[in-house]
């Protein structure tokens, strides 16, 4: 679920160290116990560099660069720690109104913390040895953004960079660390931001089903955001949809994330899970789990998933406990409660456009103000995902448009019953 760079099979499995540099240890260990206060509330900041490559020498992000730790609350209701930057734009919002903020959800980065996006933004490219290596694939867009005024906060979600483990694609935690993440920037000294001024969301892949997660969660966990939009790309809206699409593909490795995910944060679960697994799917879910992406291509990359699995795999997510798991991560249970775009490619092999379309038509149900646009790409090197990968640089630049026009107040164009 990523912009997939070099795909590079490997036969032998290239086990990582965690790749944490002990420069962010400190930043990174939330404190404990937490400080009283509310989701939403900063716990801790610094300055945080801000580069395209490692050098910094080549380009620029126009905005100067907070590292924050503020409180949100995983899916059982818990408060966490979770970290983000905040980006502070150089230039004028040339727009209506006080500047925005768009929060943006990353897509995916890995399990490991190295690859939290808050660290990538201070390195660009983050290589640690063997093949723990990551490029901060998402920083063109966040540089584009800036350069346009947009004030970001971008949330690296529960466990990605602190010490418990990244809970993938859950629904919940993912959605309360984004609309977490635009009361932390809200409340940051010395900003240009208006703390009511208007809010909109950012995400593809996993971080479209982050945002429409928190477009649907809003009305009853923050009801004081300003929400004026949110840009929903590729949303995993049916994970049980999903597996067959990763099964063989460059990154089937995902599907360890979402595993570890979900021991995680339904412990109740864990032994029932572990049961299901060969040897080497509890190998698979050990290594994934302190990995970056690039590193889980190289060393899963098309490889199907019956051999990680001791049952027919077609029969176990049909069975508890992994039903009623999957089923609690399915989106388009709740009205967003502002106006969303869903970009979808017909034939992506990796997220179904099938589930998205259904997860628009769902949200149209409840009368929800949502303009679903379908990608017609043709199919091409499908176990490549290059039909999810290249729809998120195609349609990046009219969703940044039709957020702007969010914003600016313009009428929306909303299509249901068309789809």
């Amino acid at each position: 679920m990523l912009m997939v760079g070099s795909l590079v099979a490997s036969t032998t499995p290239a086990f990582a160290d965690t790749g944490d540099e002990r420069q962010y240890e400190a930043f990174y260990l939330p404190p404990d116990p937490l400080p009283a206060g509310a989701s939403g509330d900063v716990i801790r900041t610094e300055p945080s560099r801000l580069v395209l490559e490692p050098s910094g020498q080549l380009g620029a992000i126009m905005a100067t660069g907070t590292r924050i730790m503020y409180r949100s609350t995983d899916s059982r209701g818990n408060p966490i720690a979770v970290t983000g930057t905040y980006f502070e734009p150089y230039n004028d919002w040339p727009g209506k109104g006080p500047r925005p903020l768009i929060v943006y959800a990353p897509g995916t980065q890995g399990q490991g913390n190295q690859c939290a996006p808050s660290r990538m933004f201070n390195q660009g490219i983050h290589y640690s040895g063997g093949w723990d290596i990551m490029v901060n694939y998402e920083e063109a867009f966040i540089a584009t953004m800036v350069a346009r005024g947009f004030a970001i906060v971008m949330t690296d979600y529960e466990g990605l960079g602190t010490s418990s483990m990244h809970t993938y694609v859950n629904r919940l935690a993912e959605g309360y660390a984004v609309l977490d993440a635009a009361r932390a920037a809200m409340k940051l000294p010395e900003t240009s931001l208006d703390p009511h001024g208007p809010v909109a969301f950012w995400g593809y892949s996993q971080g479209g089903g982050a945002t429409a997660s928190a477009a649907e969660l809003a009305s009853a966990y923050a009801p004081e955001l300003n929400i004026v939009g949110t840009f929903a790309g590729a949303p995993p809206a049916d994970l049980k949809e999903l597996l067959p699409y990763a099964d063989g593909s460059a990154l089937v490795g995902v599907v360890g994330y979402a595993l570890n995910g979900v021991i995680a944060a339904y412990p109740e679960a864990a032994d029932a899970i572990r049961s299901k697994l060969t040897q080497r799917g509890k190998d698979m879910l050990e290594s994934v789990s302190r990995q970056c992406v690039g590193q889980t291509i190289v060393d899963f990359a098309f490889r199907h998933l019956q051999p990680y699995f001791n049952e027919d795999i077609n029969t176990l997510v049909n069975e508890e406990p992994f039903s009623s798991l999957f089923d609690l991560q399915k989106l388009g249970r709740y009205k967003p409660n502002a106006p969303v775009l869903i970009n979808s490619n017909r034939y992506d092999p990796l997220v179904p456009w099938t589930a998205a379309n259904q997860l628009g038509r769902d949200w149209c149900a409840q009368g929800a103000d949502v303009e679903f646009r379908t990608n017609e790409e043709p199919p091409f090197l499908n176990k490549l995902v290059i039909n999810h990968a290249l729809p998120m640089l195609v349609d990046g630049e009219p969703a940044m448009q039709w957020i702007a026009a969010r914003f600016n107040g313009e009428p929306t164009t909303p299509n249901c019953g068309q789809f």
